[in-house]
């Protein structure tokens, strides 16, 4: 496995949207592999996606089963192809991200969502989340649509902050 160069602001390539993954094959899972290993080798990051190491396909991989939060969680989720069918409710919260390292920010996300993905064998997944783990897969959700979380803070003046230290 491989730790893959993560793409930071101010790359262009961040606002590219991504492509729905087609083939499930052996080099999509050793994709995933190294995308899961760069991930743990973040600080503190509980997800990551495809787009963030220049791969513009669908992928995301979130795990906030470590959280400090215990909400009812999912554990490690590898989802392809992604999609939110229902969201409700809407909470401001604070989110970083490895593309963006120096900043945080304010952003409004649903509190609720149910998304549908695929597994890496293409099988269907379906899921209800809440708290901080809708937050998270949102945030991921975010990169594969070319945003990030700098383009949904209400006020760059008011909602976005300077990282003093990034927390391992």
């Amino acid at each position: 496995m491989t730790v893959l160069e993560i793409l930071t602001i101010p790359d262009e390539r961040l606002k590219q949207p991504s492509a729905p993954v087609e083939s499930f094959d052996d080099e999509l899972r050793a994709f995933i592999a190294d995308l899961e290993e760069t991930r743990r080798a973040g600080p503190g990051a509980v997800g990551i996606a495809a787009p963030q190491v220049g791969r513009f396909q669908c992928i995301l991989i979130l795990d906030v089963s470590k959280t400090k939060k215990p909400v009812p969680n999912h554990g490690h989720l590898v989802l392809v192809n992604p999609e939110i069918s229902h969201w409700e409710g809407y909470e401001i919260g604070r989110e970083g991200c490895l593309s963006v390292p120096d900043y945080t920010g304010n952003v409004i996300r649903a509190t609720r969502i149910r998304l549908k993905a695929q597994d890496p064998f293409g099988n269907p997944l379906e899921y209800a989340m809440e708290g901080f783990e809708a937050r998270a897969a949102q945030h991921e959700l975010d990169h594969l649509d070319g945003l990030l979380f700098i383009d949904r803070v209400v006020s760059r003046r008011t909602d976005l902050f300077r990282r003093k230290v990034y927390q391992k």
